[in-house]
This record gives C-alpha cells, structure tokens and sequence, in this order.
C-alpha cells in the first residue's frame, strides 16, 4: 500500500473515530442482550492455544500460580491472581463479538471492570494509553516478534463496559477463548479483544510498541480505532 493511500486512510480513522465519539458518547453503552440470545456455538477468533511451555504449564497447573502484571505509569504496580482479579469490582454483560472477517456471535461475559484495576494502581497524569501483552505469537515480521499486543485509550479503558474477562457464559474461560483473561472492550471489533493476557502497561505513546501502530493487526494495516 502506498503511503499516500496509507495517510488518507489514517486521516479517516482519525475522523471515523472523532464522529463515533461525538455522536455516540463517552459513556454510550454498547447492546446487550437476554440470555435467550446467547449464540449457541461461539466461534474462536485468532490464535486458539498459544502452545507454549509457559502456558502448558499454566494451563496444567489451573492457572494456580499465574499473575496479571501491571506496570508502566502507575503509582502502584501490581501483580494479580485470579483470585485476586475475581475480588475486583466485577460486571457481567451478554453483548456480540463482531468480527472483521464477517461474523457475529453472543455470550454472557464476566470479569474485572479494567477501570477498577486501573484505580488500585492509580494512574499518573501522562498515562494516555494502556497497552496489552499476551501469551499468543503469530506470524512474526521483519521487525517485530509476532508477539500479540493491543492498545486501548482512556475512554475505552475506563468505559463500563471494558471489562477482564475471566468467566465466559458462566464458567472459566477455554484456552480456545482466551484462558485465562481476556479483554472485552465492547464497542469495537473482535481484533481488539486481546486474548491470554499476561501484562498491562499504562503507557503515552505506543509509537515504540512494534512498529508503532498500536497493535498487532494494526502494524498490518488494520485500523487502531475498530469502532462499531
């Protein structure tokens, strides 16, 4: 793609995003649904097992000793179990996983409101971004690892309906659907749903993550704001 194409379809985004923000809120919840809509197969998006020694091990052990990790600018880093993200302010809301590819599906998700996690480790002024780091690799390019990673800002991080999600229709999530966290970041497409997360960093720029577009599908020419 060339980098003419590349800076009207930024300058898009940019103006895609501003217009959905103004029009639909801050605060605008995505749609929910009864539990009689909950889609009777839910189809795994992305990676479906990481397969790596660490995880294996994870996943052997019931994700005993695993920790979230919470660092970058924050007065407080942290590092929490799942029992630990289960005391958290929690919510649970059935809502559709819209896919870039075409599909939609529905589930009841529960987890950590991601802005009650944030408030234990009180943010610092400069903190703009939170960035996440997860178990998966992909296809690896010439100047990155492949490691999955995803960015959200502090509307989106904030909102109440972004949640950790550790339980997917009422029981601990599959290693298929992100075991043993995922973000739920509602009012965006699927990509942005970062699976087996590992690490969380508040960060001001994600200019230096990778290659600098704000995550992994983003550094190949995916938009970074996926609003729906």
């Amino acid at each position: 793609m060339s980098p003419g194409v590349n800076a009207t379809l930024e300058h898009a985004e940019g103006w895609t995003q501003a217009v959905q923000r103004v029009l639909l809120g801050r605060h605008a919840l995505a749609p929910e649904y009864s539990a009689s809509d909950i889609s009777t197969s839910f189809r795994a998006n992305g990676t479906i097992n990481p397969d790596t020694a660490e995880y294996n091990e994870h996943v052997r052990t019931g994700f005993a000793d695993w920790q979230l990790s919470v660092s970058g600018l924050v007065e407080y880093p942290l590092r929490l179990s799942l029992a630990d993200l289960r005391r958290l302010p929690s919510r649970t809301q059935i809502t559709r996983h819209d896919c870039v590819e075409g599909w939609s599906c529905i589930a009841k998700w529960s987890g950590a409101r991601l802005s009650a996690l944030l408030q234990q480790a009180h943010l610092k002024p400069n903190a703009r971004y939170i960035a996440f780091y997860c178990a998966d690799s992909l296809e690896p390019g010439p100047d990155d690892s492949g490691q999955y990673y995803e960015t959200i800002d502090m509307i989106d991080a904030l909102h109440p309906q972004t949640i950790l999600a550790y339980d997917m229709n009422g029981r601990p999530l599959t290693v298929r659907h992100g075991a043993p966290l995922r973000l739920r970041v509602e009012r965006q497409l699927g990509y942005k749903m970062a699976k087996y997360v590992m690490r969380i960093e508040a960060i001001e720029s994600f200019a230096n993550l990778a290659r600098g577009k704000g995550g992994y599908w983003e550094d190949r020419g995916y938009q970074w704001y996926a609003g729906i």
